[in-house]
């Protein structure tokens, strides 16, 4: 299979603290995978280097063969093709549902305003958001904001989709919300990259398990490799404090 992206020895030094060390996968069209670790083991760095939204301080990050970290990458016009939704939603909070589903199509894909709308319409109502269109951020649930969020990515036509830790920031009750337009997408085919806590949605819904612990990536696997079977020590003792 072609890899949409490929990691090569990416390595992340903030000052002397070395968050990444030598991560090396590849992500292939029509994969779902969970990243999951405890906090502090690299997961949202990695997911953020991905994304340009930090600086690697060594390695490549591939998508299709171009190695990203070259400089004549225009970043705006890669991010559309690997999208992001964010812990914290990132709405703007003076536009109303639509504009926020609109504004990165007009002004970075220069998708005429019909276009866009339309788009827009069709994604929020996939999330289940439609009736929503005239809402400001402020008077949506989080569950309900998440789901904005996932369509104004969705929007942007991407190739790969990354979560990190999409559900984190929500109360209970609005975690399945989310999570089931996750799964409607997995089952749907998009390439998506999660980092999740969400255990039960790692083993059920990815296709790949990628278990880091301390900057590394200490297990690659199924989700039956992993769940049931984990080589590492580390492995084993994270996932026996999910179990049951």
């Amino acid at each position: 299979m072609d890899s949409i992206l490929k990691i090569e020895h990416l390595v992340k030094t903030f000052g002397t603290n070395e968050v990444l060390k030598d991560i090396d996968f590849s992500v292939s069209k029509g994969e779902v995978i969970s990243i999951i670790g405890s906090s502090g083991s690299g997961k949202s760095t990695l997911l953020r280097c991905i994304n340009m939204l930090e600086e690697a301080t060594g390695g490549k990050i591939l998508y299709h063969g171009k190695n990203v970290l070259d400089k004549q990458i225009d970043e705006d016009q890669y991010r559309t093709k690997v999208g992001m939704v964010f812990q914290s939603f990132n709405l703007f909070n003076n536009y109303n549902v639509l504009d926020n589903c609109t504004i990165g199509q007009t002004h970075v894909l220069k998708r005429g305003k019909e276009e866009a709308k339309a788009k827009a319409v069709d994604y929020l109502n996939k999330v289940g958001m439609g009736q929503y269109i005239n809402a400001k951020p402020r008077q949506l649930s989080g569950g309900q904001k998440q789901r904005v969020a996932i369509a104004r990515a969705l929007a942007m036509d991407p190739e790969v989709l990354l979560f990190d830790e999409p559900t984190s920031a929500l109360d209970p009750e609005m975690v399945g919300e989310v999570l089931d337009v996750m799964k409607d997408l997995a089952k749907s085919g998009m390439t998506m990259l999660v980092v999740t806590h969400e255990m039960a949605f790692a083993r059920d819904i990815s296709s790949r398990v990628i278990f880091m612990s301390d900057g590394k990536i200490e297990e690659d696997g199924t989700p039956q490799q992993i769940f049931q079977s984990p080589k590492s020590e580390r492995t084993k003792d994270f996932l026996s404090r999910f179990s049951g």
